[in-house]
């Protein structure tokens, strides 16, 4: 049986261009608040007319990339498209701005879970928290890794807070790969154990003020 395709939509120049300086905005080559060069130098640099810069540079203020000045050029707003998803935008992420956004939901999800946290949850949280040790103990990196993470996904389902959780969830998931290359063995998890253990029986005392404290200790002792 024959199935009949919609034709694919080709690209116009204009997209085209659109596309490139896009990439070139979000890679960094052109920064928040920088001056994209002049439409003449733009009509050099990609080889096509004005009307297609303009198309293009209306296609980014539309994406809020840009933001058009009359009598002074255009100007970059933003790096990162207003329509992008969050994962793909992670994914461009340089390691230490997302690490940063890990350890701020880990102390926040941890003062929540303290307040929020049910006996489930506390067996949950006891479950990864042992395995983390034993694969830390035994120096499995992967293994340990992944329990670190459920840990703290534990703590994040306590916490009652939905968007915390799938945020956490989804911005640990692509550390994931970076801690496999950036750790060579378990020595940094063996010695953050007691730290964990803490933050643990704060939350299990129903503690926030110090379940905080040690979340944040967690976070200045991985940095």
């Amino acid at each position: 049986m024959n199935t009949a395709h919609s034709p694919l939509k080709r690209l116009s120049l204009a997209e085209e261009v659109a596309g490139r300086m896009q990439e070139l905005i979000t890679s960094g080559k052109y920064k928040v608040g920088q001056q994209l060069p002049t439409e003449p130098e733009l009509m050099q640099q990609f080889a096509v007319g004005r009307s297609s810069i303009r198309e293009a540079v209306k296609i980014l203020s539309h994406r809020g990339l840009v933001r058009v000045q009359q009598g002074l050029g255009t100007f970059v707003l933003s790096q990162t498209p207003s329509g992008e998803a969050l994962s793909q935008r992670l994914q461009r992420a340089d390691f230490r701005d997302l690490n940063e956004v890990r350890y701020l939901l880990e102390v926040k999800i941890a003062e929540k879970a303290a307040i929020h946290r049910s006996s489930k949850d506390i067996e949950r949280m006891k479950g990864f928290l042992k395995k983390r040790f034993e694969y830390a103990s035994s120096n499995q990196l992967e293994a340990c890794i992944q329990a670190d993470i459920n840990f703290h996904i534990a703590i994040a389902e306590a916490g009652k807070n939905e968007i915390m959780r799938d945020l956490y969830k989804t911005v640990a998931g692509h550390l994931k790969n970076s801690f496999l290359i950036r750790y060579t063995d378990t020595s940094t998890f063996v010695e953050s154990q007691h730290f964990h253990d803490a933050l643990l029986q704060s939350i299990i005392d129903k503690d926030p003020k110090k379940a905080l404290v040690w979340a944040t200790k967690i976070s200045e002792f991985s940095k």
